[in-house]
């Protein structure tokens, strides 16, 4: 005769199970033990000695906190977002300045990431960092050699972080050859974000151009206010070069739709209105020569920033 097994002891087997699987689905964050953190094991005592002699060198020269993580594996952890979590907890750079920077290497998933507080995003921007991971550091990992990889690389961005970095930051720009497509050098961002960023970036902007476009009196006024955002918030999504592709098109064909739009008899009979009324409406806005005014409104909004020290700037990538 069988015995139940009761339901209380079911429940805790159960509970067991689950919470075993939840705590193998995240990889843990290690101990911060020093500006290198070896926990996979792959460098040589020799290699992190002088790794750390040249890391805190660079601290005390310039207040930037650079630190190297190697971990076995992340799980099913994506490398951004372990990265994320390790700098939150670890709070790397200083309080105010956001000066922080983490390389984190992952060998047996073969992967790794160099991850940059908000201070120093303008002083190492994705693209650089992007650079570093693939042309200097992941022909090392693809040989084996671990200890030059992380040394060449830690070696680039103290090198771009005290200035000295132009090598790195035009490494592999070959002069194209005539005929040859456009390379947009675009942030490390999975597709579907990048898409949903820059549906939200482009049609704010793009709503703004197409007014100045069609509005007379403060559409130059328009052009000109355009420019440093045309300039600046596509970088996210496009990069540094696609940018400036789009910045060149913008500067170029603003003024020549807005040459073409003026000979158009409805924008002829705006700026009329404009002068003999003071007012005129160009789709659904109502213009008027001391300022313009909308026909209806809308919820107030903006661009908001977290509080933590790293954005999720710099780059990831795999041998």
């Amino acid at each position: 005769m069988t015995r139940a097994v009761p339901a209380r002891r079911w429940a805790l087997v159960a509970w067991f199970v689950l919470f075993a699987s939840g705590a193998a689905s995240g990889a843990d964050v290690p101990f911060l033990t020093g500006r290198v953190v070896d926990n996979a094991e792959i460098l040589k005592p020799a290699t992190r000695d002088a790794l750390t002699t040249a890391l805190g060198a660079h601290e005390q020269a310039t207040g930037n906190q650079v630190v190297v993580l190697t971990v076995p594996t992340i799980g099913d952890d994506s490398i951004e977002g372990y990265a994320t979590k390790v700098f939150e907890n670890w709070k790397l750079g200083q309080k105010g300045k956001d000066n922080g920077v983490l390389v984190i290497v992952v060998p047996k998933d073969r992967k790794m990431r160099i991850e940059v507080g908000y201070g120093l995003e303008g002083t190492l921007p994705d693209a650089v960092a992007s650079r570093i991971i693939r042309n200097v550091m992941t022909p090392q990992f693809k040989n084996g050699d671990y200890d030059k990889g992380v040394t060449d690389g830690v070696a680039a961005i103290i090198g771009q972080l005290e200035g000295k970095g132009g090598a790195i930051a035009a490494g592999d720009e070959t002069p194209s050859s005539p005929g040859t497509s456009i390379h947009v050098d675009a942030p490390d961002m999975p597709w579907p974000q990048r898409i949903l960023l820059g549906a939200f970036v482009f049609t704010i902007i793009g709503l703004f151009t197409v007014i100045g476009i069609l509005t007379p009196g403060i559409g130059w006024l328009m052009y000109v206010f355009l420019i440093p955002f045309w300039a600046m918030f596509p970088i996210v999504v496009l990069g540094t070069r696609g940018t400036m592709i789009l910045l060149g098109t913008y500067v170029v064909g603003y003024p020549l739709a807005k040459l073409i739009i003026a000979r158009t008899p409805w924008y002829q009979k705006a700026a009329q209105d404009l002068k003999t009324k003071g007012t005129t409406s160009v789709g659904g806005f109502v213009m008027s020569s001391g300022g313009s005014s909308s026909s209806s409104s809308s919820g107030g909004g903006g661009f908001s920033g977290g509080g933590g020290s790293s954005g999720g700037g710099g780059s990831s990538g795999s041998w």
